[in-house]
């Protein structure tokens, strides 16, 4: 069995009063969901979760180590793969999507959000992140 790792998290932003988050398509598959990525060598979870955010999206973020789920699925049969995701605060707004991964990027209302999202998971998780970030103001 391969275990595999990667860190992302739910970029959010405040837009007139709404609350917003991040969500990439991705190239290969088409399924929308949070920007995200392998963990390398020496690298921290967060620091792997800003490293990804940034070269999928060029969105540089603020991490809250203190939200963390952790998300557990098989994308092949013989492979466990387990994506820790964290909530982070955009610091920039304009994004660029990365070329060879990205189709598409664009900020959506999280009420809106779980519309759009390809997988159970992610829904339930930006539920979370909704009530996380709603105690922050």
């Amino acid at each position: 069995m391969i275990h595999e790792k990667s860190c992302g998290a739910i970029v959010y932003r405040k837009f007139h009063g709404n609350t917003e988050i991040l969500l990439v398509r991705h190239i290969n598959s088409g399924h929308w969901s949070f920007p995200k990525g392998h963990v390398e060598k020496g690298e921290t979870e967060v620091e792997t979760a800003r490293r990804e955010i940034m070269e999928e999206t060029s969105i540089d973020v603020i991490i809250d180590p203190t939200f963390r789920e952790t998300v557990t699925y098989s994308p092949r049969r013989d492979t466990v793969k387990n994506v820790v995701y964290f909530l982070a605060k955009a610091k920039n707004v304009d994004f660029v999507p990365q070329k060879d991964e990205i189709s598409e990027v664009r900020w959506v209302d999280i009420t809106y959000a779980p519309h759009i999202l390809s997988y159970d998971n992610d829904r339930t998780i930006t539920v979370k992140a909704k009530n996380a970030i709603k105690d922050l103001y």
